[in-house]
């Protein structure tokens, strides 16, 4: 499962350990431990909000696409 590689890879990628990540995402650091292990699925909220801090696209982190792009920012509504 190519996802559980990319937030591993993304997190060391930041130097961050996984309680910091846990925190950012406000869940246990247990739970980010079996997200990582592929033992429990990531809710979606729980992608975005991986996505949205590591500033790239879910396609990336879900496996969609090997390309790195950035997460798509909200346009300002006029």
């Amino acid at each position: 499962m190519i996802y559980l590689e990319r937030i591993k890879g993304l997190r060391e990628d930041s130097d961050l350990n996984q309680t910091q990540i846990a925190k950012i995402i406000n869940v246990a650091q247990t739970t980010y431990s079996d997200y990582e292990k592929g033992k429990i699925r990531i809710p979606i909220d729980i992608i975005i909000k991986l996505a949205e801090f590591y500033d790239v696209d879910m396609n990336y982190i879900t496996g969609v696409s090997d390309i790195k792009l950035k997460f798509p920012k909200h346009k300002k509504r006029r």
